[in-house]
């Protein structure tokens, strides 16, 4: 695109070719992105069992824990 005009130049050779560089490292994210996507979905954890279901809810602000 701007590879003709002599700032380019200067700047490429003053600061090495960041735009070939991000365009690089864009492409690098976007490989592990879609390797990343394509891993199947983590197991749901599971229920809680018998003992955990009917435990008592912990005290709120203001409650004291004690029963009324």
């Amino acid at each position: 695109m701007f590879q003709d005009t002599p700032i380019y130049s200067r700047l490429i050779a003053e600061h090495g070719d960041v735009p070939a560089q991000v365009r690089g490292e864009a492409d690098r994210i976007h490989r592990h992105l879609t390797q990343v996507m394509r891993l199947p979905a983590p197991q749901r954890a599971p229920t809680p069992g018998p003992g955990l279901a009917h435990a008592a809810p912990a005290p709120g602000p203001g409650r004291s824990g004690a029963a009324p």
